[in-house]
C-alpha cells in the first residue's frame, strides 16, 4: 500500500548544476529518509519522500512495478539533463524472502543530487500545491562518528552457525542440493546515535569501485550489481568464490591465483554465473557469458568475478529484471527452491533486506540494481544489525567458511569505528 502519495500528479524539474564536489557531504544532518547510490563518486544523494509505497510478499516487485508505472505515467517532469539517474527516479530495496514482513520499499525522494559524466544536476520532486523554491546546497558539517559499546551474535553463535553450516555440507554430500548460500547476524551497539553520513562517508571513501547504498535504514557498500539496464542492454556482474586479503601485495597476488584455480570456488562460481545466465536468457536475443572469472580485488577480500551482458529483445524495465533475477545462486544456492528451504531451517533468522535487490529505477525503465551485501539495517538510533553470507558447496570447511564471514562484516564493522 503507498506510503506517500498525492492525488495529484508529480511535479519533476531537473536542473543542471557546477559540480558540488562530495556528494555525501550535501546529505542534511538529520535529514529523513536519506538515499545513496555512489561508485567512484558518481551517482546521486537524496533526501525526503515525494511518494512511497511498501509491498510485501510473492507480489512484492510486481505491485512496486504497477505503482511506478502509474506515478510514471501521470508525472510532469522537466529536465535539464538527460543522464541515468536524473529526472524522475525511485529507490527501492526488497526482502530476500516473500515470507518476511519487511516486503519491499520503493521511494521517490523529493530531492536528489547527482553526477555522472562530469555532468552535475539537482531534481526536485512535488506536488502542484506545493512547488518547492530553488534547492540552496550546503555542506554539512562532518557527522560524528558513533560509539561502539558492545556487539553479539544474533540468530546464532559462530560455533552454531559453524554447526549449521557443516549440516548444509551434509546434505549437499548427500545429492540433496549442489550448493546454499548460508548467511549469520551480529549486533552493534552504540552509546550514540548512528548517524548514517558517517557510515556512508567511510564506506564511499574506503570501497570506492563497490556500490555505495542507502534506502530506508539499508546502508552498505556492495561489490555485486545484480543488473543495470541502459537503452537496451543489460548487464550484471556475478560474485562467488572469496578469499580473504591479507595486506602483502605480493601474498595477496599468489592468494589470487590460488583462488582462480580453486576446484571448490570454481564450482561455486559456475553456478552462480549459470543462474543469472538462465534467468536473463527469455529477456534477450544475444548475450555474452565469458567462459572464465576474473578475480576481483577488494580492500577486505578477492572474489571471483564474471561479467554477463545482453541485448534486450522486450520492453522489461529493470525492476522487473531484477525480480526475474531474484534469488541467484549467488545468495540462494542451487536448486533455488531446494536451497531456499535449507535456508529458512539451518539460519534460523529472518534476513529482511540483506541480500535483496536494492537500487533504483528511472521513467525509462532503466536503472541499477545491486544485491544487498556487506550492509546493515540500522534497527533504532543506537543499534544496528550487521549480516554477511557464504556460498557452501560440497567442498567447503565449516570453520574456513566462518573465517569469511568475518572478512564480509568488516566493511561495516570498520564503518562504525569498531
Amino acid at each position: 500500500m503507498p506510503l506517500l502519495a498525492s492525488s495529484s500528479p508529480l511535479v519533476v524539474r531537473t536542473r543542471r548544476i557546477a559540480d558540488p564536489g562530495d556528494l555525501v557531504a550535501l546529505l542534511p544532518a538529520g535529514a529523513e529518509h536519506p538515499v545513496t547510490w555512489l561508485r567512484e563518486g558518481d551517482g546521486f544523494v537524496g533526501w525526503g519522500r515525494a511518494a512511497a509505497i511498501h509491498t510485501t510478499g510473492t507480489s512484492r516487485f510486481a505491485d512496486a512495478e504497477a505503482w511506478w508505472r502509474d506515478l510514471v505515467d501521470s508525472a510532469v517532469v522537466r529536465a535539464e539533463v538527460s543522464l541515468p539517474g536524473s529526472g524522475l527516479v525511485a529507490v527501492g530495496s526488497f526482502a530476500f524472502s516473500a515470507a518476511s514482513p519487511a516486503g519491499g520499499i520503493l521511494h521517490v525522494p523529493s530531492t536528489v543530487v547527482g553526477r555522472r559524466d562530469g555532468v552535475s544536476w539537482v531534481t526536485t520532486v512535488s506536488a502542484p500545491a506545493h512547488l518547492p523554491g530553488e534547492v540552496q546546497l550546503r555542506r554539512s558539517a562532518p557527522p560524528s562518528a558513533p560509539v561502539v559499546t558492545g556487539s553479539h551474535d544474533g540468530a546464532l553463535t559462530g560455533e552454531q552457525w559453524t554447526e549449521a553450516v557443516a549440516a548444509a555440507v551434509s546434505r549437499i554430500q548427500r545429492g540433496d542440493l549442489d550448493k546454499v548460500v548460508m548467511a549469520r547476524d551480529i549486533v552493534i551497539d552504540t552509546g550514540t546515535a548512528i548517524d548514517p553520513r558517517h557510515l556512508l562517508g567511510r564506506l564511499a571513501a574506503a570501497y570506492d569501485n563497490t556500490w555505495t547504498y542507502s534506502v530506508d535504514g539499508l546502508i552498505g557498500a556492495t561489490p555485486e550489481m545484480l543488473l543495470r539496464r541502459e537503452k537496451g542492454l543489460v548487464t550484471s556482474r556475478i560474485l562467488a568464490g572469496t578469499i580473504r586479503r591479507t595486506g602483502d601485495d605480493e601474498h595477496d597476488l599468489a592468494l589470487a591465483g590460488s583462488l582462480a584455480r580453486s576446484s571448490k570456488d570454481l564450482e561455486e562460481h559456475e553456478y552462480a554465473v549459470r543462474s543469472v545466465a538462465d534467468a536473463l536468457r527469455p529477456h534477450c536475443s544475444s548475450m555474452n557469458v565469458p567462459e572464465s572469472p576474473f578475480v576481483l580485488h577488494l580492500p577486505n577480500v578477492m572474489h571471483l568475478a564474471t561479467d554477463v551482458a545482453g541485448v534486450l529483445h522486450e520492453d522489461v524495465s529493470s525492476l522487473d529484471l531484477a525480480a526475474s533475477l531474484h534469488p541467484s545462486a549467488a545468495v540462494c544456492g542451487t536448486p533455488t527452491l531446494s536451497a531456499r528451504d535449507v535456508i529458512a531451517e539451518l539460519e534460523q533468522m529472518d534476513r529482511g533486506r540483506y541480500a535483496g535487490p536494492v537500487g533504483w529505477i528511472d521513467a525509462d525503465g532503466d536503472g541499477e540494481w545491486g544485491i544487498a551485501l556487506r550492509c546493515g539495517i540500522i534497527e533504532s538510533s543506537s543499534r544496528i544489525r550487521l549480516f554477511a553470507g557464504c556460498g557452501i558447496v560440497a567442498g567447503s570447511e565449516p570453520s574456513a567458511e566462518l573465517a569469511e564471514s568475518e572478512a564480509k562484516l568488516l566493511p561495516m564493522r570498520h564503518a562504525l569505528g569498531e
